[in-house]
């Protein structure tokens, strides 16, 4: 009889459990899901990042327009803060100091908070100095918000690597 009862409550746990381990399945699932609309996000973002950098050497005012928010806040490399407008306004400088300049962008990662990323990534800038080639690199730290159905930097950071090292 004892015997009866233990293997009974057993079997009412196990039957107790199973809506719990159902659910349980339930939440991965949609996990899951988060998980591909997720990864659908980083692939945008990151893409969106990879353009712009494609697209910098041109020094298209759209380029830049497109990809920083109006409300940007941007931490250049030597420590200085920047609006969106002055970002515009320096496009030509930039160009103009080393107008063989090239970026590309490596060893990406990327957290997305429903309608946020927060993307950090090393930044390969190929230009010349004195007419010898040149290798730079960055740690790139931003924000993206996504309004209007569009994604844009709404914070950003950069950080020049020392020569001896590569950034990662």
């Amino acid at each position: 009889m004892r015997y009866m009862k233990r293997r009974g409550l057993r079997m009412f746990a196990v039957a107790a459990l199973l809506p719990a381990l159902a659910s349980g399945a339930l939440a991965q699932n949609t996990q899951g899901q988060a998980s591909r609309q997720d990864s659908a996000v980083v692939q945008q973002v990151m893409q969106t990042v990879r353009d712009f950098l494609a697209a910098v050497p041109k020094g298209e005012k759209q380029t830049f327009d497109n990809f920083f928010a109006d409300d940007v806040i941007y931490t250049r490399s030597a420590g200085v803060t920047v609006t969106k407008a002055d970002i515009i306004r320096n496009i030509d400088v930039r160009a103009a100091n080393d107008p063989t300049a090239t970026y590309g962008g490596d060893d990406f990662t990327i957290h997305v908070y429903g309608n946020m990323a927060v993307v950090n990534f090393r930044l390969i800038m190929h230009g010349q100095n004195s007419g010898k080639e040149e290798t730079a690199y960055f740690r790139n730290t931003g924000t993206f918000l996504k309004r209007g159905g569009k994604w844009q930097a709404v914070a950003w950071q950069a950080t020049k690597v020392p020569p001896a090292n590569d950034g990662k």
